[in-house]
């Protein structure tokens, strides 16, 4: 792996889906904040810093994994949508299982310090969202991957952190994990959209292979509304602060993946191009502006 530069093991990881990880940690942080049921001391800041590097550490390690398991099966292959390390010989294949175990046994070891500092809550959670990373493709394989996806980012991350942070699982933080988790699913579903020709071609079955491409460019769109709609309504419901609200700011990059997706009945699939990655830039415009409200919020 030496022959390889930092750069180039950064960009095999795919850094830009990272705030789909990192960014729930952030927003069920300022979501306990807003409590007022995380301390501003040492304790928590450094939890929390452990908690980002290590669902980054845990993604990147799922990443490569899932990429490898791809290269192996056929799913990548020159006519799909997909980093073309493997497909072009940039890497080899066991390149990537070394640094994806490597990376496994990192996240493990930074999830071990969590525990000690926060209480074995956080251990079950955290293996369980391991264990599910590990499974992610063969879920994939069988139209189960967007399941996978929404439990580990949307569930198991959000309460984990709360237990990280508390030392208890918080289950009114589940207000946000659907609308963040539906973001993160959103990658993945414009992702698999693009790649069902090459998926079909190779034997496996997602879940945007089930309903078909204009039935997943309309479910896409739906994902672009959901999570500013659970916003809406938990406000409403006095379940989150109103200062989230300034979440709603992050409609206008929304707004333009939806009327992309739109155009699927005159491009196809190309409509569906790109929108991967405008997800994750959502989910990061969207996560950090509902941070902020709650961080104000709990400023107050």
């Amino acid at each position: 792996m030496s022959r390889h530069s930092f750069k180039e093991w950064v960009a095999a990881t795919r850094y830009w889906s990272f705030p789909v990880s990192s960014m729930p940690v952030i927003a069920t942080y300022t979501y306990l904040f807003s409590r007022h049921l995380v301390p501003l001391e040492w304790r928590s800041l450094v939890v929390f810093l452990l908690a980002v590097l290590g669902v980054i550490v845990l993604h990147s390690a799922g990443n490569l994994l899932s990429d490898w398991a791809d290269y192996r099966s056929g799913v990548d292959n020159e006519q799909a949508y997909a980093i073309p390390n493997l497909v072009f010989g940039h890497f080899k294949p066991a390149e990537y299982l070394h640094a994806s175990i490597l990376l496994f046994v990192a996240g493990c070891l930074i999830g071990a310090g969590i525990v000690l500092l926060s209480g074995p809550a956080v251990l079950l959670i955290g293996a369980a969202g391991v264990l599910l990373t590990i499974l992610y493709s063969f879920l994939k394989y069988h139209a189960m991957g967007d399941l996978d996806i929404f439990i580990i980012f949307g569930i198991l991350t959000v309460l984990g952190t709360t237990a990280a942070a508390t030392g208890a699982v918080v289950l009114d933080a589940l207000v946000i994990s659907f609308p963040l988790g539906i973001i993160t699913v959103s990658v993945l579903h414009a992702n698999n959209t693009v790649d069902t020709v090459s998926d079909g071609a190779a034997g496996i079955k997602t879940f945007a292979m089930l309903i078909g491409g204009k039935a997943s460019s309309l479910l896409y769109q739906i994902y672009m509304v959901l999570p500013f709609a659970c916003i809406i309504l938990s406000v409403i419901a006095g379940w989150l602060h109103p200062l989230s609200l300034l979440c709603l700011i992050a409609a206008i990059p929304a707004w333009k993946n939806f009327v992309q997706a739109g155009q699927f009945g005159q491009k196809g699939l190309d409509a569906m191009m790109g929108l991967d990655q405008g997800s994750a830039k959502l989910q990061l415009v969207f996560s950090s502006l509902l941070s902020l409200g709650l961080l104000i919020a709990g400023l107050l």
